[in-house]
């Protein structure tokens, strides 16, 4: 079924366009995933949903359809730590992966997905790579205490592509919000915790509300230019979620930004991995926002662990 009838509800403008509830946004963005629209469709989707903005209920309704086509990613002993890594490095050096090992440090299975959408930044695939971690080539479990990276088009094919419709149009789509939310145990029905970011306001409150509505366990927090981790020269806020309940974990911090002057260039992986490797072995101190964020996220991994049916 084509989606135009989806279409002439959403693509009416700022002020003419309507919401679709819960069950029909899953409809359009299953077939969307599926290949079952035009290009042009696809565009103008993509158009339709950057002029009205998406609601909580359609956000909810998109996830319900990634959540049912994604890979089956095989759940591990302890609560996986998923950190989706989309927007990489433009004037700062992308510490995603320092992130990532820092947790798998303390004993947690941590997962890094995505894919480059602009040529011009560093991703955390570039780093994980210059620190000998490869992309995943099949999908299977990660262990306690180690870190995998997975390619969108790994978990779903169909996402990547929509992904990948940026380079046409220029601007960002609501796959870019939802890969931040999406949970890729889903499938297996087993519990994740997702660590997402946002960079202004509005997408705060929208991905709150959406988390809250879809009871997602996930830490959230304003996220260094779009990645997932704690920005280095300021406390940011960050706020807990458990089955959906919100708690505030960490209050933003003001005042003006610290200088550290061991950040390297955002443009040179091999200098992020060399700083990394540095943080991880005590030459250099790990950033105190993001030994925070670390401290966070072991708490609620706790708590989730915690209510994990007894085997």
């Amino acid at each position: 079924m084509a989606i135009s009838h989806y279409l002439k509800i959403i693509a009416r403008g700022a002020q003419g366009a309507r919401h679709l509830p819960r069950e029909q946004a899953c409809d359009l963005f299953g077939q969307v995933l599926d290949g079952g629209a035009s290009d042009l469709e696809v565009g103008a989707f993509c158009i339709a949903m950057r002029v009205k903005g998406e609601t909580p209920e359609e956000m909810a309704g998109f996830l319900d359809a990634i959540h049912a086509r994604l890979a089956p990613l095989p759940a591990s002993t302890r609560t996986l730590v998923v950190l989706p890594s989309y927007n990489g490095a433009r004037k700062l050096p992308v510490l995603t992966p320092l992130l990532a090992l820092l947790l798998a440090r303390e004993g947690l299975p941590v997962l890094v997905h995505g894919t480059a959408t602009e040529d011009s930044r560093v991703s955390s695939q570039d780093v994980l790579a210059a620190l000998d971690i490869p992309a995943l080539q099949a999908i299977q479990t990660i262990a306690p205490g180690s870190v995998a990276f997975a390619p969108t088009a790994l978990l779903l094919p169909g996402l990547a592509r929509l992904l990948a419709v940026r380079r046409t149009l220029g601007v960002r789509s609501s796959a870019h919000s939802l890969v931040k939310l999406m949970n890729p145990l889903a499938p297996v029905g087993a519990r994740a915790l997702v660590v997402g970011s946002y960079t202004h306001r509005e997408y705060a409150e929208s991905m709150a509300a959406t988390l809250a509505l879809t009871g997602a366990d996930a830490l959230l927090l304003r996220g260094t230019e779009g990645e997932p981790v704690a920005d280095a020269r300021r406390m940011p806020q960050m706020d807990g979620f458990v089955a959906g309940a919100a708690t505030r974990l960490e209050e933003a911090q003001g005042g003006p930004l610290t200088a550290l002057p061991e950040l390297p260039a955002g443009a040179d992986f091999d200098g992020t991995a060399a700083l990394t490797r540095a943080m991880l072995d005590g030459r250099l101190p790990v950033p105190a926002p993001i030994a925070r964020q670390v401290e966070h996220i072991l708490r609620l991994a706790l708590q989730i662990d915690s209510a994990r049916p007894a085997p």
